[in-house]
């Protein structure tokens, strides 16, 4: 027999949740919608293009005008409504031509359905390429440059692959590439394209999401956010041990992660299709009080950055975890702490006050859900050196057996100190200053980093 809820209990959470939503910036980052392009494959690229701006059209006509709907009868604000589909580099593989005549109709589609992004212009290529992933690698530059709401992503890593060095070096020039492409946007390409290790087929966050072919054709899944209820819960407890911080910590991702399965569960029975995951990662703005970098000060840090740091973000990351796991048995994607720089005021402040250094992020980077995400550096900076961030990533992902990634922007003609303003949820970053010593000689050898022997579990 389940327990009952007495009536002060519930009008108690009504009541709490109310107050996360108007005074503590909850919100659901994301409604994602996942669609399955493999069907669109056609003797033609032509005919292919066609066939995949008909099914984006078609499968997600409803969703955003649902997502509002939801939101007025909820009053819980759905910030993003996004599209998710088939990677890419698995169409071009079966079709000649030019790939990014796949990316502008996924575009074209993006905006006659009314979506913020959409993603999967993406290659998996941790064990190698085949021609036609080459293909869509060498045309990202131009895809992401010429399209407005496309996003794309390189998977170069696993736990079972190793981790493929060859993608990575040119993974660091196409980063450059991009930067030049969209040197009047502040980079703004850059922000679009994100290099990971173990990757996720069920990530509704940009600019990673992309459709597994092992999910079903459409499916709907969610990202929370909500830093600014943990950072309310966190900053209350001014004398408690950290465990009992970890406790009221666990709480409030619990009652966050609830309010994502309804808005999921709401929606995907409205559309019609399956209900996919609720990804719980706590995933920051540049507004105030949005911050994951505050949590972490309110735990007791001067400033995040300062010895220490890693060992908090472990410790919101892990009760993340274990509350929202409480509130929801399809939890999925990332799920656990995001660290973006330029969507952190937290992080902002940390990186212009020179507490908070690259090298740090990358400690953290094993700690939290991603990895060193968008981050300004310099615009000098060589690919090489952009491939050697990459590669730590990637190398911090594979021996731990989670998802780390790179979406950094190395704007031209900036420098250490400058700010570079990318607009909206991506918010602005200060230029951060990286080890100029040289990455070359390594990069170049190429080749692959064989998998740790951890990694064969089997």
């Amino acid at each position: 027999m389940e327990p009952r809820l007495s009536a002060g209990t519930l009008s108690q959470d009504i009541l709490e949740t109310i107050e996360m939503i108007e005074r503590y910036r909850l919100d659901i980052r994301t409604v994602t919608m996942g669609i399955n392009l493999i069907p669109c494959i056609r003797a033609t690229l032509e005919q292919t293009c066609e066939a995949v701006y008909d099914r984006v059209v078609s499968c997600a006509g409803d969703l955003v005008p649902v997502c509002e709907g939801i939101e007025r009868e909820l009053g819980i604000p759905i910030v993003n409504k996004r599209i998710s589909v088939t990677p890419v580099g698995v169409l071009a593989s079966a079709v000649e031509g030019n790939p990014v005549r796949i990316a502008e109709a996924l575009d074209r589609a993006a905006r006659a359905v009314g979506v913020n992004f959409i993603g999967g212009y993406s290659a998996l290529v941790e064990k190698g390429a085949t021609q036609g992933e080459k293909n869509l690698i060498d045309s990202i530059p131009e895809a992401l440059s010429t399209t407005d709401v496309v996003c794309g992503s390189v998977n170069v890593g696993s736990s079972k692959a190793g981790i493929n060095m060859n993608a990575i070096k040119k993974m660091g020039t196409v980063i450059k590439e991009c930067a030049e492409a969209t040197a009047d946007q502040g980079a703004i390409a850059c922000a679009k394209l994100v290099v990971f290790a173990n990757s996720v087929s069920d990530n509704p966050f940009m600019a990673g999401a992309y459709h597994g072919v092992e999910e079903q054709d459409v499916v709907i899944n969610v990202g929370v956010s909500g830093p600014g209820v943990v950072d309310r819960a966190v900053g209350s407890l001014e004398n408690a041990t950290l465990n009992e911080v970890a406790e009221e910590i666990k709480r409030a991702a619990f009652k966050i992660t609830r309010s994502g399965q309804l808005v999921g569960v709401m929606a995907a029975q409205r559309l019609g299709v399956p209900f996919g995951i609720v990804d719980l990662s706590l995933a920051p703005t540049a507004e105030l009080g949005d911050s994951v970098a505050h949590i972490l000060e309110h735990m007791g840090l001067g400033q995040v950055g300062t010895h220490g740091t890693t060992a908090a973000l472990a410790l919101l990351n892990d009760a993340v975890k274990k509350g929202g796991m409480m509130a929801c048995s399809r939890v999925g994607g990332l799920s656990g702490s995001f660290i973006p720089v330029s969507e952190d005021k937290g992080m902002i402040d940390a990186v212009r006050a020179g507490t908070l250094s690259i090298d740090k992020l990358e400690a953290m980077t094993a700690i939290c859900s991603v990895g060193l995400d968008m981050i300004a550096i310099p615009g000098d900076t060589p690919a090489e050196s952009i491939a050697g961030m990459i590669a730590d990533e990637a190398a911090i992902g594979v021996m731990n057996h989670k998802t780390t990634a790179v979406r950094v922007i190395p704007a031209p003609g900036t420098k250490v100190g400058d700010e570079v303003d990318f607009g909206g949820l991506l918010g602005y970053a200060p230029v951060i200053p990286v080890n100029t010593a040289s990455s070359a000689n390594f990069i170049n050898r190429g080749g692959f980093i064989p998998a740790p022997i951890h990694g064969f579990r089997n």
